[in-house]
C-alpha cells in the first residue's frame, strides 16, 4: 500500500467545453482517489485529488492528455500538506 497524498493541478489548454471536467471524474473513479475538478473563470480547470501515491501520480499523468477533445498545453502541480486519511469521494464542481 503506498502512502497517501494530496496535490492540486491547473490544467491549461483547450481544457473547457470538452468533457474534461466528467472524464477526470470517471478516472479518479477507477482510480479510487478522492478529491474535486472544476472549471475556472480563466479559461483553465482544477483539480485537487487525495490518495495513494501510485493511483493519484496516474491521474496527474492522465492529465496530461485528458479526454480526445482536450488539448492540453500545460499542468502545474502543487504538492500539499500529506494526507493521513482516506481517499474520500471525488466530485465535479460547478
Amino acid at each position: 500500500m503506498s502512502e497517501c497524498v494530496r496535490c492540486q493541478a491547473i490544467v491549461k489548454g483547450r481544457v473547457q467545453g470538452v468533457a474534461f471536467r466528467h472524464a477526470t471524474y470517471l478516472k479518479a473513479g477507477a482510480l479510487g482517489v478522492g478529491g474535486s475538478v472544476r472549471n475556472r473563470p480563466d479559461g483553465s480547470v482544477m483539480v485537487q485529488v487525495q490518495g495513494p501515491e501510485d493511483a493519484v501520480r496516474r491521474l496527474l499523468s492522465w492529465l496530461h492528455v485528458g479526454p480526445p477533445m482536450a488539448i492540453v498545453e500545460r499542468v502545474e502541480v502543487t504538492w500539499q500538506t500529506p494526507y493521513d486519511g482516506g481517499a474520500g469521494s471525488f466530485e465535479v464542481r460547478y
